[in-house]
């Protein structure tokens, strides 16, 4: 069975910083497009960052200069640095990743269980 597991969520003050990580696991042939998506209360499911197989990256507007996503494909993972974080950052991230799983090669969406974060003094 094919797993995302994020960690590292928390409690941190505005202006501090955190690294998010998301390990896949299980029968995985390939990982193309890795990202993160956020959730606030009350509010719909959004698009942190992308990161592609070959390195490219995508943010939200929101977020641009204060994280930076990257990977390591020998170890199935993305990581997402978060710096200088505001209170509106508070909300429970979800990892995602579009990988080739077995046994049949099939080319799947997967979702994490999700990670809270929350900025708060």
């Amino acid at each position: 069975q094919v797993q995302l597991v994020e960690s590292g969520g928390g409690l941190v003050q505005p202006g501090g910083s955190l690294r998010l990580s998301c390990a896949a696991s299980g029968s995985i042939f390939s990982i193309n497009d890795m990202g993160w998506y956020r959730q606030a209360p009350g509010r719909e499911r959004e698009l942190v960052a992308q990161i592609t197989k070959s390195g490219r990256t995508n943010y939200a507007d929101s977020v641009k200069g204060r994280f930076i996503i990257s990977r390591d494909d020998a170890k199935n993972t993305v990581y997402l640095q978060m710096n200088r974080l505001q209170p509106e950052d508070t909300a429970v991230y979800y990892c995602n990743a579009f990988m080739i799983v077995g046994p049949d090669y099939r080319y799947l969406e997967h979702w994490g269980r999700g990670t809270l974060l929350t900025v708060s003094s």
